[in-house]
């Protein structure tokens, strides 16, 4: 589907994240200005952009326009007033250190259009850290992605104590345009939504590994090819009300007595840092270091065809 955006959005900083948001803003039909204060980063990320959209086009990833349109739609701004101008949306993506946020957004609220969003993939930081002394604080929010956006939709829309629920409700409209899907929080929480559940869950396998039940491996096949299966077509509530004859109350009522009685010998904290050698050998003995991009490049490729897989089930279903 051809998206019919034509806003246009700046994107300051251009590294991993930043590169990610110009293709998921541009292939969204958006004019994306590209900033980075780092000479040559910005046009490194379009070096990158080029590399991916001949794949994503393969897999029907660029919602019906050709990688020469998408392309089309980014360019470079020499400076973030130029980037900036006329833009109703910005997405920063400033090193994760408060001490670098402060002044860049300072700057951002100054030189923006009075209407336009200023938004923060921030993945560790409060809003409110970095914008409560601001003129324009009501406009501002995070809006923090699964790496890389343009292949997880998920997209974390959080509000400091004083954005304006109009640029809430703004914001998750924009990014369901785009073809994201935003899991909007009613308010600020350390770790957000998504890496609170998964800190959860990685606590729990390093907890594993720590206290000798089973290796890193053994935990990887117990998501790969066990509960990741069907994470990958919903989540754990929807799981749950389908794994009981009568739904989610008599999932609760059937096996809630089995996890209470997990939950104390889950109380204590597995160092991660601790256990970092027995599952960094584990994984090289199966990955050697030198090849980890190779891997990468491997996961994005199968990404690709579970996302093109996944929109192709879910037209088949709406048929």
């Amino acid at each position: 589907m051809t998206s019919k955006l034509v806003p246009k959005v700046a994107v300051v900083g251009a590294g991993l994240i930043g590169r990610a948001w110009a293709i998921t803003f541009a292939r969204g039909g958006a004019h994306v200005a590209l900033y980075d204060p780092q000479a040559g980063a910005a046009a490194a990320a379009l070096g990158f952009v080029d590399g991916v959209l001949d794949d994503l086009a393969a897999n029907g990833l660029l919602r019906g326009a050709s990688p020469a349109i998408v392309r089309g739609r980014m360019s470079v701004a020499a400076s973030l007033k130029e980037a900036l101008e006329g833009a109703v949306h910005v997405q920063e993506n400033a090193p994760e250190k408060l001490e670098a946020k402060i002044p860049i957004w300072a700057e951002m609220d100054a030189v923006a259009g009075p209407d336009a969003i200023l938004a923060s993939s921030t993945s560790a930081i409060l809003p409110s850290k970095f914008t409560e002394t601001l003129k324009g604080r009501h406009r501002c929010v995070v809006v923090h992605p699964i790496n890389p956006p343009y292949l997880v939709p998920a997209v974390e829309v959080v509000p400091a104590p004083w954005t304006a629920q109009a640029t809430v409700d703004r914001t998750a409209k924009f990014m369901r345009e785009l073809g994201q899907a935003p899991i909007v929080m009613k308010r600020e929480l350390d770790g957000f939504v998504m890496n609170r559940m998964q800190g959860a869950l990685l606590q729990e396998a390093f907890r594993l590994v720590a206290d000798g039940y089973a290796t890193a491996e053994d935990i990887d096949i117990g998501i790969r090819d066990g509960l990741g299966l069907r994470w990958a077509f919903m989540g754990p509530f929807e799981t749950i009300d389908l794994n009981a004859p009568g739904g989610v109350r008599d999932y609760i009522a059937r096996y809630e007595g089995i996890y209470r009685r997990l939950w104390p010998s889950q109380q204590h904290i597995a160092s991660w840092a601790a256990t970092s050698d027995q599952v960094e050998k584990e994984l090289e003995a199966g990955l050697p270091r030198d090849r980890l991009d190779e891997r990468q490049a491997w996961r994005d490729r199968r990404l690709m065809a579970l996302v093109a897989h996944k929109r192709d089930a879910s037209q088949k279903i709406k048929k």
